[in-house]
């Protein structure tokens, strides 16, 4: 009878953990069927080098608008495709309108956490009217 309740009490347990664990990773999101809003998509080049990072975030597609006094804004839009939460951090780079990088004391690292199936939108307005480009950097999360 002992030999029974063993195996019987590590699946309850086990069981229960990942039913907590699915439970805190619910969402539910709303938005209108038509938007009324236009998206200026951009194409962008991908470069993925580190296949960890693709498991924890995934560039949907990019956005860019000229903003008041010419400011370049830009908007990258997300998504955790896995059922965890997962973490990332990501650096944006503003580039001239001859390519050179706009070098500034203030190019840190974000860190951002993406909730289960979550997407998200990264935005960003220039430092600078000079900055006609962009990159974004995405990196493994640093503790």
């Amino acid at each position: 009878m002992k030999q029974h309740i063993k195996p019987i009490l590590t699946g309850s347990l086990l069981g229960a953990i990942v039913l907590l664990a699915n439970g805190c990773a619910s969402m539910n999101t709303v938005e209108p069927a038509s938007p009324t809003a236009q998206r200026q998509m951009v194409d962008d080049k991908r470069v993925i080098t580190d296949t960890a990072l693709w498991n924890r975030v995934r560039v949907i597609g990019i956005n860019t608008a000229t903003g008041p006094g010419g400011f370049l804004k830009m908007q990258v839009e997300v998504l955790n495709d896995s059922f965890f939460a997962q973490s990332f951090s990501y650096r944006i780079e503003w580039f001239d309108e001859n390519g050179m990088i706009i070098n500034l004391p203030t190019a840190t690292a974000i860190k951002r956490t993406l909730e289960a199936k979550e997407t998200a939108c990264i935005t960003a307005t220039a430092p600078t009217d000079r900055a006609k480009d962009f990159r974004i950097k995405f990196l493994s999360p640093t503790n």
